[in-house]
Formats: C-alpha cells, sequence, structure tokens
C-alpha cells in the first residue's frame, strides 16, 4: 500500500523556484561527471520504506501551501556532515497539486494515498497558472 511524505520546502517562496534550483542543481551534477538527479537529505530514513517506494511521492509545502509532488524513485545512503543521511531521490517531473493549507512543522510527515491532495492538469496558454500573489488573495476572499 502506498505512503507519500509531507515536507515543508525551506528557503523556497514559489513553485518556479523550487523549479528552476532544481534543473540547476542537476545541470551541476552533470557537469560534475555525477549522476543528474533530485535528491533531497534527510536525517532519518522512513521506517515505511517498502510503502514509499511502491509509488509514494514527496509532497512540497511552499509558504504554508501544499503545492507540488514529486515521485520517490529511490532511498540512498550517504554521509554528510559526518552524519549518516537518508537521500530521498526523486522523479524529474514536478507534478502541481491542488492546494491545500498546511501548518509549518519539523521535518517530514506521512500523507496516506486517501489524504494526498489531486493532481492538476497541465494548463497551457490563457488558462496558465495564476501569478502567487494574485492566486494567495483570490483564494483569501473566496474566488479560488
Amino acid at each position: 500500500m502506498t505512503v507519500h511524505l509531507l515536507k515543508l520546502c525551506v528557503g523556497i517562496d514559489a513553485l518556479d523556484e523550487l523549479e528552476r534550483y532544481q534543473i540547476a542543481t542537476r545541470a551541476r551534477k552533470a557537469a560534475e561527471g555525477l549522476e543528474p538527479v533530485s535528491i533531497h537529505w534527510t536525517r532519518n530514513r522512513p521506517r515505511r520504506d517498502d510503502e514509499v517506494l511502491d509509488g509514494g511521492s514527496l509532497y512540497w509545502v511552499i509558504r504554508r501551501e501544499v503545492r507540488a509532488r514529486q515521485r520517490i524513485v529511490r532511498l540512498d545512503e550517504g554521509v554528510i556532515d559526518g552524519q549518516v543521511k537518508c537521500g530521498l531521490v526523486l522523479d524529474d517531473a514536478l507534478i502541481r497539486v491542488e492546494r491545500r493549507p498546511f501548518r509549518p512543522f519539523q521535518g517530514w510527515r506521512y500523507l496516506e494515498a486517501k489524504d494526498a491532495p489531486a493532481d492538476l492538469a497541465r494548463l497551457e496558454g490563457d488558462e496558465a497558472e495564476l501569478p502567487e500573489d494574485l492566486a494567495r488573495e483570490l483564494r483569501a476572499i473566496g474566488v479560488l
């Protein structure tokens, strides 16, 4: 049975900023001869790793809203600053999801599949996503 992870995207203010950061990081790794993957290092390995690897995703919380997800491809182990860490290796595709408010928390949380926000269809042209500030204000007054 699939389970997802939920994580705050610290230091990132918008989804397109996360996307640009990951693209630049993968390009830098490729230039250095390393595997060009998006990887998020965390202190603890999920105990429910079999469920996470059974189609699970990392759901990103940006500015107090669940905004996007990335499929978790594998879990790596590495030593960072002298400590053993778990690397969440993520698929390159950043999939937008229905926005959902979420309070700040530390670390990551499990997110049951039944509770996960639905994916949004990729919209183009005139139907493209609204600018962050405008969308936030429209949600605040109940239009979105």
